[in-house]
């Protein structure tokens, strides 16, 4: 195989492991709502833990990461084999970036893509990821808005990565997803300014089990029409 077509391949590969929409998968794994339902309607860790289930947020939030990271780190594995360059590795980056945002197996509803970023960046370079996961820890824990310490640190991103190593294809995949991070979070911008954007751990009130017993719907039904006919 050509060193252009394996470059297709991983690429592709690695959007469709992207495109695994794991708030989706996890959420019916522990019998949740569909993260898409609820809250800000974004399926992504931080709305699962609007359900107040931890377990389901943090495997959310883990395999979200690794799902950016692993194809990172297996194009870098096999880049002598197959002659991949570092604009394939950064090709491989942002297409498991952009199957988070747009995933084929999902009606192309993805997240903002926070979580997938993260696993990119750090596969990229391990210290870069540290320095821009630092960013959104500080900023979360000061300021208590995910959404806020994400934009923040999508803005640093791009700037670490020119100002501490070196303009490269890796520092324009990096600035492309701080952008489209950016975009993806207008809605969150908007809430912050008018000062109605839900802080960490707030709990979704819509936030039910996926599936309601329909023996129970259909007795609450005949409930009310009883009562009804009472009066």
């Amino acid at each position: 195989m050509n060193p252009t077509l394996s470059s297709l391949v991983a690429i592709v590969a690695a959007y469709l492991v992207g495109s695994l929409s794991f708030a989706v998968i996890v959420s019916r794994v522990f019998g949740l709502a569909d993260p898409r339902s609820y809250g800000s309607k974004n399926p992504g860790a931080t709305n699962v833990l609007r359900t107040g289930h931890r377990g389901a947020a943090i495997i959310t939030l883990g395999f979200d990461a690794l799902k950016g990271y692993v194809p990172v780190m297996l194009a870098l594995y096999f880049a002598t084999r197959f002659g991949f360059g570092e604009t394939t590795v950064a090709f491989v980056g942002l297409a498991a970036f952009l199957g988070h945002l747009w995933p084929v197996f999902f009606r192309f509803e993805g997240g903002k893509g926070v979580a997938t970023a993260a696993g990119v960046l750090l596969a990229f370079n391990p210290w870069l990821g540290a320095a821009t996961l630092l960013t959104w820890v500080i900023i979360a824990v000061f300021f208590r808005y995910s959404s806020l310490a994400s934009i923040v640190s999508a803005v640093f991103a791009p700037f670490y990565q020119l100002l501490i190593w070196e303009a490269s294809p890796i520092a324009l995949a990096i600035a492309v997803m701080s952008l489209l991070l950016i975009w993806r979070h207008s809605g969150n911008i908007r809430k912050l300014l008018a000062g109605t954007e839900s802080k960490l751990g707030h709990k979704a009130a819509a936030a039910a089990p996926a599936a309601p017993q329909h023996g129970h719907h259909g007795h609450s039904k005949h409930h009310d029409h009883a009562k009804k006919k009472g009066h």
